[in-house]
């Protein structure tokens, strides 16, 4: 179960890693599962990751999520 920070609406498996936790679940807007990790991948999900960070390697749908984005080829 993913926990949502309400202050800064991060999200984290563990509620240690944020500031002030929520006990919500979260569903992915992908494949539409429910209750799922802040971690999930899914099929369809990794289908619309099309940038990469060239600092960090974090992938993203939309470049702008990014800090040195990068296209993926």
């Amino acid at each position: 179960m993913a926990h949502t920070c309400k202050s800064c609406g991060a999200v984290a498996d563990d509620p240690g890693h944020l500031c002030s936790p929520t006990v919500e679940s979260i569903s992915c807007s992908y494949c539409g599962a429910t209750d799922v990790a802040a971690s999930h991948v899914c099929k369809e999900k990794l289908a619309a990751m099309k940038f990469s960070c060239k600092s960090c390697g974090r992938v993203a749908a939309d470049g702008s999520e990014l800090c040195k984005p990068a296209e993926i080829s």
